[in-house]
């Protein structure tokens, strides 16, 4: 298998390359330039890094104002910060004027561990997802992410990236090229379609091995894009599989699984909907890998629930 590493790792790689293309590229944090790994941006830019304090809100009007002036700002902080915390300057100076800021919430979902519920971002998908004009992206493994982050210096528009502290294996080889709104299909099976996002998918994809085992074949997706969502391909899965199964280190409520969920509502499908996360609850402090064992998110818990669903 290959050596394993954190997307925010991958994230911080690629945004000193961007800023290495695109000399309009800028970098603001809140004073987590080491956590959100923008520290190397910092070491080779830095007079186009600001750490703005732990000023959440100050960063994304300034980051406004550097967007409406021809400037490319990617600010950075925890998830839970850069969406709940600052909603209001979220939705007002950067989605509404549809400017070219890029968010890069990191250390997002269960697996920021032990610091416990106010800083696990259950919410920030569903929270991004609703707000009009704002694109949604959640990388399964390094490669991914770097191909995100290049894209993102590029196209036009806001954009949330959903970075993670837990290491998974790169899935994708140096061929990859990212398309924002297609997903991907990883493996086919006629039984079941697990669609996954962020380090979900490395998950679902060893699920998959354990259905095969029990003679279950399971097609599974990744959707990294979850704004705009690939209609055409949630249709596919649900025309060629009776079981649709989403997966994410996330609320079940308002992120993949609700995304998938309205698809599938509007198109009158036959086709069953179960959808695995975290369940109306907050986060609580833990080790990593005793978190998302509690809430099923791992290979053998969502084999399980597949397995009970059928």
């Amino acid at each position: 298998m290959a050596a394993k590493r954190e997307t925010r790792f991958a994230y911080g790689d690629a945004l000193l390359e961007a800023g290495k293309l695109h000399p309009e590229v800028v970098v603001l944090d809140a004073d987590l330039y080491k956590s959100t790994r923008t520290v190397v941006f910092r070491e080779a830019f830095p007079q186009r890094f600001i750490d703005i304090g732990i000023a959440e809100m100050d960063m994304v009007s300034t980051a406004a104002g550097m967007a409406a002036s021809g400037l490319v700002p990617y600010c950075n902080s925890f998830a839970m910060f850069l969406t709940a915390h600052v909603y209001d300057q979220v939705r007002i100076q950067i989605a509404y004027p549809s400017l070219h800021v890029i968010l890069a919430g990191s250390s997002a979902g269960l697996t920021q561990g032990p610091d416990g519920a106010s800083h696990q971002s259950l919410e920030d998908v569903a929270l991004m997802r609703c707000l009009p004009h704002m694109q949604v992206l959640v990388p399964a493994d390094g490669v991914e992410t770097r191909a995100m982050t290049l894209a993102t210096a590029e196209l036009p528009g806001p954009f949330y990236l959903r970075l993670g502290r837990y290491p998974v294996p790169d899935l994708f080889d140096s061929t990859f090229r990212f398309e924002l709104g297609r997903a991907r299909v990883m493996r086919r099976g006629q039984d079941a379609t697990l669609i996954a996002c962020g380090h979900m998918l490395n998950v679902a994809l060893q699920a998959a091995e354990l259905l095969a085992n029990r003679g279950v074949q399971a097609a599974v997706m990744n959707m990294a894009t979850i704004k705009p969502l690939d209609v055409a391909a949630v249709a596919q899965a649900m025309g060629d599989t009776p079981l649709i199964v989403t997966v994410e280190e996330h609320s079940i409520i308002g992120g993949l699984g609700s995304a998938v969920a309205e698809v599938m509502a509007e198109a009158g499908t036959p086709a069953r909907l179960l959808r695995l996360g975290t369940r109306d609850v907050f986060g609580e402090s833990g080790l990593a890998d005793e978190l998302l064992e509690k809430h099923g998110l791992t290979p053998g818990g969502v084999a399980e629930a597949v397995l009970t669903a059928r």
